[in-house]
């Protein structure tokens, strides 16, 4: 299920996406949350406080694939 993110002054997409997704995932998901957010990126690079920013679910944060080392 997507989630809302609401800014806070100083925020940046890049940090946004690897607290969400997870730092291995961020990259792939820049692409997701920009196609989610039309005109995001005319906000700028460092976002103010209060801008909303759908979080939608990826397919890179999905846990198929997902393996345990030991048991």
């Amino acid at each position: 299920m997507p989630m809302i993110y609401i800014t806070r002054d100083g925020d940046v997409l890049d940090e946004i996406c690897a607290r969400h997704y997870g730092v291995a995932q961020a990259v792939a998901a820049l692409p997701v949350v920009l196609e989610a957010n039309r005109g995001l990126a005319d906000v700028g690079a460092i976002f103010p406080a209060g801008v909303q920013i759908i979080l939608p679910d990826t397919e890179a944060t999905t846990n198929e694939g997902d393996f345990q080392l030991w048991e």
